[in-house]
């Protein structure tokens, strides 16, 4: 079964462009024990919701996880041409084979599934300009307000937060395709 992103783009042909954020940045402070049983209390509901809606069997792996190299990984894969290739494994890696996404040889490992040579991956995890890029990113979403995964902004403008159905999705982008074809 398809994800509703994947859904959208078949049936509007949209694109989709991945960007960085960190839920738990270099230097954060440890998780919280209430915190973590809050989280850990919402863990049933969406696997339920991942299995009725995506037909996805999750088995994350471990929270508090820095998702910085993971993020730079991208940015080297996107510049690779096979970003959407990489983010799939990653999220697959992650939420699906509960493997650790911030070690670098589980990062690598994914890289070369895809295609990218191992140890060119390894040395852009250690690129500036890479860096930057996920800096920027990152600075762009604390301008739009957002504090959390997933978000989805539409045409720069609308917000949607949260895993939502294809139907709340495609109401979006049938909104902004009202917008630009009014005259």
């Amino acid at each position: 079964m398809s994800s509703s992103l994947e859904r959208l783009k078949q049936s509007h042909d949209v694109d989709i462009v991945w960007r960085s954020f960190e839920l738990r940045p270099k230097g954060s402070p440890p998780i919280s024990p209430e915190y973590l049983k809050r989280i850990e209390a919402t863990r049933p509901r969406l696997h339920k919701m991942a299995r009725e809606q995506y037909g996805l069997e999750l088995n994350p792996g471990p929270m508090g996880l820095s998702s910085r190299d993971a993020l730079i990984g991208m940015k080297y894969a996107e510049a690779q041409v096979t970003g959407a290739k990489y983010h799939d494994a990653v999220f697959r890696a992650y939420w699906q084979h509960a493997q650790r996404i911030d070690d670098r040889s589980v990062l690598s490992d994914i890289a070369q599934s895809i295609g990218l040579d191992r140890q060119l991956f390894l040395d852009a995890l250690d690129s500036e300009d890479f860096e930057h890029e996920v800096e920027s990113d990152i600075e762009q979403a604390y301008q739009y307000g957002l504090n959390g995964v997933p978000a989805l902004v539409f045409a720069g403008k609308y917000l949607v937060s949260g895993a939502q159905p294809y139907d709340v999705l495609r109401q979006v982008v049938e909104k902004i395709e009202a917008e630009t074809s009014s005259p």
